[in-house]
């Protein structure tokens, strides 16, 4: 195929030889498949603010190191270098997050590096070497739900004990390849440590798994994971190795998350409207 405009500079420069194919096209980025040298790999390129259906909500930037002083007055202004800047923290996040959890041992695409706001990673494959479904495209057992449920609870541990929740984990956001599930996706990646959203944020990604597998396995809905990991993560007591129940006290702050959740939807609902607005312009204009 003909290579994107933007992915010229990354052939120019010899990390990747020929762009093969489109893979898929988000909310967030378009992904190509791409050859560099004998390998296969995945190429993420991240698309303007402009062009984006979700909007970067405040709760996920929270928290979120800038360079200076200057970079933060900048962004706090919404200013042509202020929102350039937030972008670069927004796509540096899910580069940050892929080597840190990577070296955790956490299963996620192997990163290979961040060039002219294109992400070049590893291709997640299935048996035959095409790229590996989606968890929300496949059906299971209930005994499959819940060994794979008590897989990804693992990982979400594994994350935490590295610092890191992903703040948007769901079906569509995991691959399933011939050794189990791997986690994509995490530009909203967030600082469990500096982020004061992060309890929330841990509670909705465990429990859309639950939401999930608890549809094979419905017993699965009565678990409380996302409690006891938080509890003892601020006990200072998690461990990659820790043993859970899926039992925990019953959580004071629910109606907090409630609110988070809703904050997020707002957001989400009033990015939609200026698209539509700037669209109808457009429209006008022609």
């Amino acid at each position: 195929m003909k290579t994107p405009k933007r992915l010229l500079p990354l052939q120019e420069e010899g990390l990747i030889d020929e762009v093969l194919v489109q893979l898929k096209s988000g909310k967030e980025a378009t992904v190509y498949l791409v050859r560099c040298g004998d390998e296969i790999r995945a190429a993420k390129m991240y698309k303007d603010a402009a062009q984006r259906s979700f909007k970067q909500a405040a709760v996920y930037l929270e928290g979120r190191k800038t360079r200076n002083s200057r970079d933060a007055r900048a962004m706090a202004r919404g200013s042509k270098f202020g929102k350039r800047v937030t972008e670069e923290g927004w796509q540096n996040a899910e580069v940050d997050a892929l080597y840190r959890l990577d070296a955790a041992g956490v299963r996620v695409p192997k990163p290979y590096g961040c060039f002219d706001d294109v992400l070049l990673m590893e291709l997640v494959t299935d048996d035959e070497g095409d790229a590996a479904p989606r968890l929300c495209e496949l059906v299971f057992s209930p005994e499959e739900a819940v060994e794979l449920h008590h897989e990804l609870i693992q990982e979400v541990v594994r994350m935490l004990c590295a610092g890191v929740v992903h703040g948007d984990l769901s079906e569509y956001n995991i691959l399933m390849d011939p050794y189990g599930p791997v986690i994509i996706d995490l530009p909203q990646a967030i600082n469990a440590a500096s982020n004061p959203h992060a309890e929330m944020m841990l509670m909705r990604d465990v429990q859309n798994l639950a939401d999930f597998f608890g549809q094979f396995a419905p017993e699965l809905n009565k678990t409380r994971y996302g409690l006891e990991i938080w509890h003892l993560y601020e006990a200072g007591e998690l461990t990659p190795d820790s043993v859970l129940t899926g039992e925990a006290e019953e959580d004071l702050h629910e109606a907090d998350l409630v609110s988070v959740l809703r904050e997020i939807e707002d957001a989400r609902l009033e990015e939609e409207a200026r698209l539509a607005r700037i669209n109808a312009t457009d429209d006008d204009s022609e």
